[in-house]
């Protein structure tokens, strides 16, 4: 009988331990290579969804606009009280010089007399005062401005009309409304002329006498 030396066996067995690991690599792969021929991955990779960031937009604060100030009661309709009725023509403009037309008519069933001046106030949008505009009697203080024809006594039977024109320099200020009266000391009404008086602070409204209007 063989007598096999301890050391010599304990070298045998580890050689074939090494074979039998080298065999099983070279089995796992071989038997992966059998289950999955084309070498693809059984699973795709995660992905992981990174959800979008949203911004939040504060939303603006609602603004309330400012009212717009009341307009002035303007003249009734019809005949007021008066009897007399008040109308500002369109006005007309050349090298700075301004004009516009104002006529009163007399819409009551008595006759109204008339001597001199019309009183004449510029009023903003809002009905107040211009500050610093000056009505004056008379188109001196106008530059440019046409002679006025001085006042004289007139009856306006029912039906007429008289006519008185009103000048001033260009401005940079609008006038909304006119206070009329047939003279100063008179009630007043409020009228509103097609377009706007551009006269503004230290100009002066020059204002001629009344005069019948012309007929047509």
């Amino acid at each position: 009988m063989i007598a096999i030396r301890p050391r010599l066996f304990r070298s045998t067995a580890l050689v074939c331990l090494l074979v039998l690991g080298a065999s099983g690599c070279g089995l796992s792969a071989e038997l992966d290579r059998e289950s999955n021929p084309e070498r693809t991955h059984s699973s795709s990779p995660s992905l992981t969804v990174v959800p979008p960031t949203l911004t939040l937009t504060p939303t603006p604060t609602a603004v309330t606009p400012e009212p717009s100030p009341p307009a002035p009661a303007l003249q009734a309709e019809g005949c007021p009280k008066s009897g007399l009725r008040f109308t500002a023509d369109e006005g007309d403009a050349a090298m700075g010089l301004r004009a516009m037309g104002l006529d009163v008519t007399n819409c009551g069933d008595s006759p109204h007399k008339l001597n001199g001046y019309p009183a004449v106030t510029v009023l903003d949008g809002s009905g107040e005062p211009f500050p610093g505009v000056r009505t004056v009697e008379g188109t001196d203080q106008v530059f440019m401005a046409p002679e006025d024809p001085g006042p004289r006594s007139l009856t306006l039977a029912p039906g007429d009309s008289a006519h008185a024109s009103l000048y001033w320099r260009m401005h940079n200020t609008d006038g909304v409304y006119l206070r009329v009266a047939p003279k100063k000391g008179d009630d007043t009404v409020t009228v509103q002329p097609p377009y706007p008086l551009d006269i503004g602070p230290e100009n002066i409204l020059g204002t001629t006498a009344w005069q019948p209007s012309q007929p047509g």
